[in-house]
């Protein structure tokens, strides 16, 4: 016994077999087969046994096309979220806070806690209105 191990002689599974429909498919979508070539070689599809039988299948389509990249991380969008859930939660706060103590006191207390909310809300604001973070189309 040798082991003489031909990778093209090795049996294929449906799986294989499903992949490479896909591809005569898309062949056909692509313009590269005729529906008359794509049902010959469908037909012919489910009777191959062994890679070297699937291969004649595909051998004269054209390569797949790379899938296109991975879009790129939106950070301005992200840092721009983060930075609205902290001003908000900072606002929420400060607003508790000057709540309970004017209940408290029962007069109303000055609003102090306008100060650290309205400049960094305003910058804020205008960021959102000029776009930063926003997607771009």
């Amino acid at each position: 016994m040798t082991d003489d191990f031909a990778p093209d002689l090795v049996r294929v599974t449906d799986l294989d077999r499903k992949a490479v429909e896909a591809r005569l498919r898309m062949a056909h979508t692509d313009g590269s087969l005729t529906l008359t070539e794509l049902d010959e070689r469908l037909a012919n599809l489910w009777l191959t046994k062994t890679r070297r039988d699937l291969a004649t299948l595909i051998r004269d389509l054209p390569a797949p096309a790379p899938p296109p990249p991975p879009p790129k991380p939106d950070n301005a969008r992200k840092a721009m979220r983060v930075l609205t859930a902290i001003w908000l939660s900072v606002s929420a706060i400060n607003l508790v806070i000057w709540l309970m103590v004017s209940l408290i006191s029962l007069d109303p207390a000055y609003p102090w806690f306008l100060w650290p909310m309205l400049p960094p809300g305003a910058v804020l604001g205008v960021l959102w209105w000029l776009g930063v973070g926003r997607t771009r189309s």
